[in-house]
């Protein structure tokens, strides 16, 4: 028997766990909320400090990777995504960063009204439960998803701050806040010590209701489209093929990678690309998994004098203890991630708004200790807010458990190339700044004889650049209609069928994504449900 719902929300990741709490807060409509993976149920997802080791678990992991990168040496790199109740917010470094307010407007300036950053502050007000910030107008004390700013309690991080400070850079207390620019503690998503997803935080509370049905490892393999609307969903659930009918709305929040693969699956994109991929099109829309955006990022290493690194927890006894004090009590030092310090900043002054992200990190990461590095260090990374890069995600077949080809193409463009090259020379002063320079033992890479000229220091990026795990853009939100996506995130040329997550996306924001994720979600509830919108924030210029 085919069951029925009102609405089918595929995805249970930072936008399918904030729509299904939503659409079904009322009681007035069913919701089926499928995740092709399991239950967030294992103890090391709520130890912030292990979420660097969680990124690559196989059991909550897409485990997707790129082609081989033309302009990173021909590596491919590895992409991870979660797959599990609540997504990559399960497996991220919970850092909560909207980006910047002129990344919002240009998208009102681009033809969607409603999407500017006066529209969208409530929305992030409206989630946000911060436990420390009072509230005003650019913070919330009273929605679900906890909020906490870092304490910063390793010396390094003040000694950080201190040397960016000394090169002429501000101080920002609240990137969240009137101005993002400068060099402070960040925001994280961590509540009594343990990670706080879309999971725990809005899933977990709506998952009591009769109204509420939730699905595990159920893949979604294809859009049932009839006369032009999406009825249900073709999926299978523990394996065994399973059919549901969508009365209202179906509604994709797989992500970047898994949104535009089930509409290509489901004949909707390009068809020329449909055809060799073996599908027949139903709907045409060339942009289908185009116009893919991430940030890039590099790793500056240093190895540290004074044994005040986070290297003094690698050994495992310590490693354990601190683990087990996260879990039991909500305390230690494994209730942090060591991304605490950093901040947005201009590579060249003329820019209007900062082009780079940089953080600070007092230890050194696991691919350099596996290269037989294990000792006393720390790094700066930095990556760039606004690549011009564009790539695609494509099926290369008919079955929708083999993953789709991710062509980011990054660093294609000449200006991403620049800013890499600017924020080595920005992060490199900040490390050769005295209060930092004082712990520094020596360069691990990049050495003297990487920087010598911009060749140099363009080997160097191709080499080691990586992913800083936040693509977006394949279903582009747009007013026109090659967009995949209309302003209310409704499909274009298929009634009843939306896309809510980071790949609607026409730009990527300036900062890390789960938090505008999130936003979406909750703006696309109101739209959803035809509930008025927020009224716009007053914000002063």
């Amino acid at each position: 028997m085919t069951q029925s719902f009102d609405y089918i929300v595929v995805g249970a990741g930072s936008a399918g766990c904030v729509l299904a709490n939503s659409l079904s807060e009322d009681g007035k409509h069913s919701v089926l909320l499928l995740e092709a993976g399991g239950a967030d149920s294992n103890p090391l997802i709520k130890v912030p400090m292990v979420s660097g080791l969680i990124y690559f678990w196989k059991s909550i992991n897409w485990n997707y990777a790129t082609t081989p990168q033309a302009h990173l040496d021909g590596r491919a790199v590895n992409w991870p995504r979660g797959k599990v109740l609540g997504g990559s917010s399960s497996i991220n470094g919970m850092m909560y960063m909207r980006g910047h307010r002129a990344d919002y407007d240009t998208w009102a300036g681009q033809g969607l009204p409603g999407w500017g950053y006066a529209d969208i502050l409530p929305y992030f007000r409206r989630s946000e439960g911060h436990l420390e910030r009072p509230a005003d107008a650019y913070h919330g004390t009273t929605g679900p998803l906890a909020v906490v700013k870092a304490k910063g309690e390793n010396p390094l991080y003040g000694e950080f701050l201190k040397a960016g400070l000394a090169e002429g850079f501000v101080a920002n207390d609240d990137f969240n806040g009137p101005d993002q620019e400068g060099l402070g503690l960040y925001d994280f998503n961590i509540r009594n010590g343990r990670r706080e997803s879309t999971a725990t935080a809005f899933l977990r509370p709506a998952m009591g209701r009769d109204n509420l049905t939730v699905w595990t490892r159920a893949l979604a393999t294809k859009v049932i489209l009839e006369n032009g609307r999406a009825t249900g969903l073709e999926l299978t659930r523990n394996g065994t093929p399973v059919r549901v009918t969508a009365k209202r709305e179906v509604i994709l929040s797989g992500g970047t990678i898994n949104s535009p693969q089930l509409l290509q699956l489901s004949g909707i994109g390009d068809p020329e690309a449909l055809k060799r991929a073996g599908v027949t099109p139903r709907v045409e829309n060339r942009e289908v998994g185009r116009n893919l955006q991430d940030h890039l990022g590099v790793y500056l290493k240093y190895r540290c004098k004074e044994p005040i690194t986070l290297y003094s927890l690698f050994r495992p006894d310590r490693a354990i203890s601190a683990g087990l004090r996260a879990l039991l009590f909500g305390t230690g030092p494994a209730t942090s991630i060591p991304l605490e310090a950093g901040g947005f900043l201009k590579t060249r002054p003329e820019l209007d708004i900062p082009d780079i992200h940089i953080t600070f990190v007092p230890g050194l990461n696991l691919e350099t200790t596996r290269a037989g590095q294990g000792q006393h260090g720390y790094l700066i990374n930095f990556y760039q807010l606004r690549p011009e890069s564009r790539g695609t995600v494509q099926i290369a077949g008919v079955d929708p458990t083999v993953a789709p080809t991710i062509e980011p193409n990054y660093l294609e463009a000449e200006a991403d190339r620049r800013c890499m090259r600017d924020g080595v020379r920005l992060a490199r002063r900040i490390g050769a700044s005295p209060a930092l320079a004082r712990h520094d033992a020596g360069e691990i890479s990049p050495v003297t004889t990487d920087l010598r000229d911009d060749d140099a220091i363009d080997a160097w990026v191709r080499a080691g650049a990586n992913t800083i795990f936040h693509p977006v853009g394949t279903c582009r939100m747009g007013s026109d209609e090659g967009s995949v996506v209309d302003g209310e995130l409704k499909v274009r040329g298929v009634r009843g069928l939306r896309v809510v997550d980071a790949s609607v996306m026409p730009t990527i924001v300036g900062g890390n994504t789960s938090a505008p994720t999130m936003m979406i979600a909750e703006k696309a509830a109101d739209m959803i449900l035809g509930r008025p919108a927020l009224a716009p924030a007053v914000l002063a210029p």
